[in-house]
């Protein structure tokens, strides 16, 4: 058990040895976790990995099973009340009475946390406006786009301004307009102060939005760090190459992996391939036998390897997208 003396106060979470199982399956297997106070950190896997267990664990919906983990300085287990006071949980799915306006669920909430009805009704009002959700105000939620759901389930996980908010999956589903609003709204929470434990299964949104990263998998993690380190963890930069006419992808893919001598990566884009490579010198040798060859290049990329590259390099498999449970 972690002593008081033995907590960082500077962090927000710290746990040592997790375990969560379901029958035979240790669905969480010695998660070590430290999460820095004011930091986004990020669990980054395949649905199944584990992560939305860890954090309905770390949200104090699911007892571990073992493991000593402390949540804002409190004991997990011997303290619950005390962490849930202090944090936030946004689901997959929004959890808001649906007859109901948004601005009806907000005030609602606000009165339930303990907001007399003057001060629920202004602390609505303000988070409408902060989300952008005035002109829907009087909507009701059911009839809202799945954009606009998302951001009014953060608000509602907001009303009462939490020290640490859990995010699980919050832009699965949406289109890109609606997830770089969820993730600006992310980034304005994380600068008043709060604390964003986030889950995700896209790899972008990792990327542009976490300090710090956990890669999860099967249960464990297998790397943790800043996306730069992760990338840099791969030990060798990127070769992308798009070519005039997709129909000359097999003849390239072929001589490229012979002068390269490294397996090549294929893209969804049929004119697109890539490979891993740790002399640029042998990089621009390749290019120029694809010439030489009179395959036609339209352009081509030397950079670090993207965090599909490194979850591919961590696990011997790409990053799952399948909407199963995670």
């Amino acid at each position: 058990m972690l002593s008081n003396d033995q907590y960082h106060i500077e962090l927000a979470i710290e746990a040592k040895g997790l375990v969560k199982t379901f029958g035979k399956k240790r669905a969480v297997d010695e998660v070590d976790l430290t999460v820095d106070k004011g930091a986004v950190y990020g669990f980054l896997g395949p649905n199944g990995a584990g992560k939305t267990t860890i954090t309905r664990i770390l949200a104090t919906l699911l007892k571990p099973d073992a493991g000593d983990i402390r949540v804002l300085g409190h004991d997990l287990v011997q303290e619950t009340d005390e962490v849930r006071s202090r944090i936030g949980l946004t689901g997959q799915f929004a959890s808001l009475d649906e007859d109901l306006t948004g601005r009806e669920n907000l005030i609602m909430i606000g009165r339930l946390t303990g907001y007399s009805q003057k001060s629920a009704k202004k602390r609505a009002d303000e988070l409408l406006n902060a989300f952008g959700l005035q002109e829907a105000a009087k909507r009701q939620v059911k009839k809202y786009s799945g954009g606009m759901r998302r951001r009014i389930d953060i608000a509602a996980s907001i009303v009462v301004s939490p020290e640490l908010l859990f995010l699980d999956e919050p832009t699965t589903g949406l289109d890109p307009r609606s997830r770089h609003q969820v993730w600006d709204i992310i980034r304005v929470l994380v600068s008043t102060g709060t604390t964003v434990l986030l889950t995700t299964q896209y790899l972008d949104e990792a990327d542009q939005l976490a300090d710090r990263i956990a890669v999860i998998d099967e249960g464990k993690i297998i790397a943790e760090g800043t996306s730069g380190e992760l990338k840099a963890s791969v030990g060798s930069g990127t070769l992308q190459v798009r070519l005039l006419d997709p129909e000359t992808r097999p003849e390239a893919e072929q001589l490229l992996a012979e002068k390269l001598d490294t397996k090549i990566q294929l893209s969804s884009d049929p004119a697109v391939l890539s490979a891993r490579i740790s002399d640029n010198m042998l990089a621009t040798h390749a290019l120029g036998e694809l010439g030489r060859a009179n395959i036609a290049v339209k352009d081509f990329s030397l950079g670090q390897p993207s965090l599909d590259e490194v979850f591919l390099s961590l696990t011997g498999r790409p990053n799952s997208t399948e909407e199963v449970s995670g």
